[in-house]
């Protein structure tokens, strides 16, 4: 599902980010996503053991019963921009906050990681992820960020990011204590060979509820690596934060936590422990997912709702005109997504597992290109804008982070 024009193509300080029928919504991406040829030889699935790291246990499983679900969310919400927190921003992708309410923020094209302090009005050079690569017009780089479960003693922060030859995830000690630009530790690699190429690289990474490291990535352009379960690629990846195959995986001995995905970029959970990933379709159908351990999401077999044994069906789908799909975060009883080539913010109001109404749209090109959405509580929302990626029409001010208040 790829991250932009050509391709169909929170935070972390809250652990959990963040359908009757399935809903067909008429209306957001730029023709199909191009075949791509991956960089790098073919992964493994198996990470290596870092360094002086061992493999930490599941604190729970992922999939356990869930707490009674809550009242269906109303068909209509609302959604109103509160604040700009951040202006300026080369590229933004990866958006977490920190305890004091700054912001850490990854730069696609430059590798670079900024802390934002809306307070403030400042943006402060932590430092540059070493090893990222990214080609002028490409998807790759420096993309999703999250937060260590214990950050507030082991200050990790979790990188997902692009190298020459392999998509890798890596963590390094951030201290703010020292000088501008030379705030982050070594990367400690904790899984490496994830196909990379031009397009559908995937990205986001997010710790769920069971203190588990997730992962979605893409398959490259090249679809048979979405059903190819020896491949990392298409897949969402489930494993401990030392990058470890979980005991109660779905497959024992691999991190394939659900296969036949496109290319996800959104994550999040709602409060019952549910998984949701948002998905860019080819030309058809964009979607919104409701992740089973060990279920296949169909790709490159069929896209959008397929009725089709043996694959599960999104809870939502859209036009690729309408969508293109990147950021969710879980907030006030519905799934808020952001949209690049759709330029909206959508709300998918929740029923359990399913939509409980038509979603509906925000901010239809107000804003540009939205990347990533992060929840703060139950009824605010940061949302980043993606206009300076080499495929948006940038404004001045861009790239912006706003603050939502949402119900």
């Amino acid at each position: 599902m790829g991250s932009g024009v050509s391709g169909r193509a929170r935070g972390a300080a809250r652990r959990a980010v963040g359908g009757a029928a399935a809903v067909a919504v008429a209306a957001v991406l730029v023709g199909g996503c191009s075949d791509g040829k991956p960089l790098g030889s073919k992964p493994s699935t198996t990470a290596p053991r870092t360094s002086g790291a061992s493999a930490a246990q599941p604190r729970s499983s992922a999939s356990a019963t869930p707490t009674p679900t809550p009242t269906p969310a109303p068909a209509k919400g609302t959604a109103k921009v509160t604040g700009t927190l951040a202006t300026g921003l080369a590229s933004p992708w990866g958006v977490v906050q920190l305890a004091d309410g700054t912001l850490l923020v990854a730069s696609r094209d430059t590798g670079k990681i900024t802390r934002v302090d809306p307070a403030k009005k400042t943006s402060t050079l932590v430092g540059t992820v070493p090893g990222v690569a990214h080609t002028q017009g490409g998807e790759a780089g420096l993309l999703g960020l999250a937060l260590s479960p214990d950050f507030g003693t082991d200050h990790l922060l979790y990188a997902y990011f692009s190298t020459d030859s392999d998509n890798r995830i890596a963590r390094m000690a951030f201290d703010p204590t020292r000088s501008p630009g030379d705030q982050l530790g070594a990367p400690d690699t904790v899984l490496r060979g994830i196909p990379t190429g031009s397009i559908h690289n995937g990205g986001r990474i997010a710790f769920g509820p069971d203190g588990m490291l997730y992962a979605g990535t893409g398959e490259t352009g090249q679809r048979g690596l979405a059903q190819d379960m020896s491949s990392l690629g298409g897949k969402i990846l489930r494993m401990t934060p030392d990058g470890q195959v979980p005991k109660d995986n779905p497959v024992s001995g691999s991190l394939v936590y659900s296969p036949g995905h496109r290319n996800v970029q959104g994550l999040a959970w709602d409060p019952q422990g549910r998984l949701w990933a948002s998905e860019f379709g080819q030309d058809t159908w964009d979607e919104l997912n409701l992740i089973e351990p060990g279920k296949n999401y169909g790709w490159p077999v069929v896209e959008g709702i397929a009725h089709r044994a043996g694959y599960v069906d999104p809870v939502a789908q859209w036009h690729t005109d309408d969508a293109s799909p990147s950021g969710i975060a879980y907030a006030a009883g519905s799934i808020w997504m952001a949209s690049l080539k759709g330029q909206r913010l959508w709300r998918i109001p929740l029923d359990g597992t399913k939509a409980a109404a038509a979603p509906q749209a925000f901010f239809t090109d107000t804003y540009g290109r939205l990347r990533t959405v992060v929840a703060v509580d139950d009824h605010t929302i940061l949302v980043s804008t993606s206009n300076t990626d080499g495929r948006g029409t940038p404004k001045p001010g861009d790239d912006r982070i706003l603050r939502l208040t949402v119900s």
